[in-house]
């Protein structure tokens, strides 16, 4: 990278988000300069540059914010060329953003939805996750990675899966990706994880045990 180029990633150590911008840049080889924040009390630079929402990622290129971590994900991808994290192809580059959304708006909410809640409220939400994990496991049909044989934009988007599933595993004490209803899926997280530069990025898992138990304490608490 030119001495001249400038490149930070306004993130925190936790934030699944911020870690799609994370194994993108080390994907791709790229170095950068890492400024953690602390969300209850935003720095200036972060609401300088974020002033919408307010949040992280911002990733700050030669002065210039980028926010939103699927946006971001593009970003990278359209300055740093190599290795090619979209497929080529205009109608796979479109799908891969469908399911990127898809991810976002339905998986997630579908995960923190079991694993904020128990009883009655628990098994109607795990219904939910389920369809929503019977969708990933056709799309995975025939490939080692939703990109293909390699990471692409899609496992990046997805990859959060891979690194928090097992932790709200361990903290709530139910499988929720069995590996016989969902073999694909389950040797996707495991091919994800054990990948050496993969592998590196994800954040200490005590500490995102110990603070996961702590949001779903309070969650139920207050309910």
């Amino acid at each position: 990278m030119a001495e001249a180029e400038e490149l930070k990633l306004f993130r925190t150590w936790s934030s699944r988000y911020a870690l799609r911008a994370v194994l993108a840049l080390k994907i791709k080889g790229v170095d950068y300069q890492t400024v953690f924040e602390d969300l209850k009390n935003k720095s200036a630079s972060l609401l300088q540059y974020n002033p919408i929402h307010k949040k992280v990622p911002v990733l700050l290129h030669n002065g210039q914010p980028i926010c939103e971590s699927l946006v971001i994900l593009e970003y990278i991808d359209g300055v740093w060329k190599q290795p090619p994290l979209l497929p080529e192809h205009p109608y796979d580059r479109a799908m891969a953003r469908f399911w990127a959304k898809f991810g976002d708006e339905k998986v997630m909410p579908s995960l923190r939805s079991v694993f904020l809640s128990q009883g009655e409220v628990q098994e109607e939400a795990v219904g939910s996750w389920m369809e929503n994990l019977k969708l990933l496991e056709e799309l995975l049909e025939g490939k080692k990675f939703f990109g293909g044989e390699r990471i692409g934009y899609l496992d990046i988007a997805l990859g959060w899966m891979a690194n928090l599933i097992s932790i709200y595993e361990e903290i709530i004490e139910m499988k929720l990706v069995d590996a016989e209803k969902f073999p694909l899926l389950s040797a996707w997280m495991r091919n994800l994880s054990d990948d050496p530069v993969i592998r590196e990025c994800w954040p200490p898992r005590h500490k995102m045990v110990e603070k996961y138990v702590a949001v779903r304490e309070a969650q139920l608490s207050s309910t």
